[in-house]
């Protein structure tokens, strides 16, 4: 039984950083809006996801008055650093390209989007439970939820489905009708928070023969790090000790102290695995961000990617209200997928350089040759920052489109 009914232009499910920038565009551009999201709002506050923020992404928050305090608070780094042979190497994408990449922790960012959604005092519902959608082929989609013992449908023309990977949006796509495109590592990233002091002024790559670590900063004595650890890994084995003596001896380095410990007050595991889904859509449904994409988390392009799809569908639905023109939004797999695809590329040659692939010398000597022209080519650092520090989104925000 429906007890409450709404009618809204745009139904958004999810409440990551594409369905709230997402809604924030649309809000600037007088389409209304109802942001809907399965976890609570505390769980979604305190979600911890990558930190590092691409120059582009930081213009489109800027624009759209998003990044106030990310400008206050925000690390502003350069490029960053890659270890082998005991050698700390430093990439400096800034000299070449004149830009930057900001780290800024996506719970802070997610934190000001709440905020800024808050104030705009349109709907926003967390605890959402038993969210499904309905009539996705036609031009009236729903999407029903229970919230407060009370169910609710909203009635919408389009819904833009940002809940995720494993969320409802995805499993409603006709599997027939898309092509989802692979591959899983045989690895994952042990991560740790720690209060310790960062080994380097920006992020560090160590790659050894026997595997990544990975050493980010969150703050001044805040530290997140990483180890490449086999994809069936039982975070229960991995005690503090032996968690920092294999980062230790990973990083070691003639040219730098050795590594701080301290004490670790998160811990977590996660599988590597990249996905495409082609198309992003299905009739009135459209996937943003992990619902439609994952890419493994070296080079930090997940979050990015989100605010790339964002930008993309906000561009097309401005076009669809302002001009009654669908060809943006018919066109919105298309548009979005070669950013996505460059993204993927990115990440695996991070992944396939930095990370043990194989048991012997071969493999190894291998990766060292590619390191060795990352850090001697003038080129190939070029190259790199290019795709770190962000490429253009496939379209530009365009917000005067509603008054055309």
């Amino acid at each position: 039984m429906i007890d409450n009914e709404i009618r809204c232009q745009v139904a958004i499910v999810g409440a990551g950083p594409a369905g709230l920038i997402l809604a924030h565009m649309l809000h600037l551009q007088g389409i209304d809006t109802v942001v809907v999201e399965r976890q609570s709002e505390s769980h979604v506050r305190a979600r911890i996801r990558a930190g590092v923020v691409e120059q582009t992404t930081v213009d489109l928050l800027t624009e759209i008055g998003l990044a106030d305090r990310l400008h206050r608070e925000a690390l502003v780094h350069d490029g960053f650093y890659i270890r082998f042979d005991r050698t700390t190497h430093h990439l400096d994408f800034h000299r070449h390209l004149g830009r930057h990449a900001f780290v800024y922790g996506q719970t802070e960012l997610v934190a000001d989007l709440i905020d800024a959604r808050r104030a705009t005092a349109r709907p926003l519902y967390f605890d959402a439970d038993d969210v499904s959608l309905g009539e996705i082929d036609t031009d009236h989609p729903t999407v029903e939820f229970t919230h407060d013992g009370s169910r609710t449908r909203i009635a919408a023309d389009f819904v833009a489905g940002c809940d995720g990977f494993h969320g409802v949006c995805r499993q409603v796509v006709d599997p027939t009708a898309i092509r989802v495109m692979d591959r899983s590592y045989p690895f994952a990233w042990l991560g740790i928070l720690a209060r310790t002091t960062p080994v380097t002024d920006e992020g560090m790559y160590c790659a050894h023969p026997d595997g990544l670590s990975v050493h980010s900063m969150r703050g001044p004595e805040l530290t997140r790090q990483y180890l490449q650890v086999p994809a069936d890994t039982d975070l229960a084995d991995w005690s503090d000790e032996r968690i920092w003596t294999e980062l230790r001896r990973r990083s070691a380095a003639d040219d730098h102290p050795e590594l701080e410990t301290g004490e670790i007050i998160e811990r977590s595991l996660a599988p590597l695995r990249s996905v495409v889904t082609d198309p992003m859509q299905q009739g009135s449904l459209f996937l943003l961000g992990d619902a439609a994409h994952i890419v493994p988390p070296t080079g930090a392009k997940g979050l990015n990617l989100a605010v790339s799809d964002a930008c993309v569908l906000s561009h097309a639905l401005g076009t669809w209200y302002a001009l009654a023109d669908r060809s943006a939004l018919d066109a919105y797999s298309a548009t979005a997928l070669p950013r996505i695809w460059q993204a993927q590329a990115f990440s695996w040659n991070l992944t396939t350089t930095l990370h043990r692939l194989g048991e012997g010398e071969f493999d190894w000597q291998l990766r060292r040759a590619r390191l060795q022209r990352w850090t001697s080519s003038a080129d190939e650092e070029r190259a790199l920052g290019e795709v770190y520090l962000g490429l253009p989104f496939p379209t530009s925000w365009q917000p005067e489109l509603v008054s055309a």
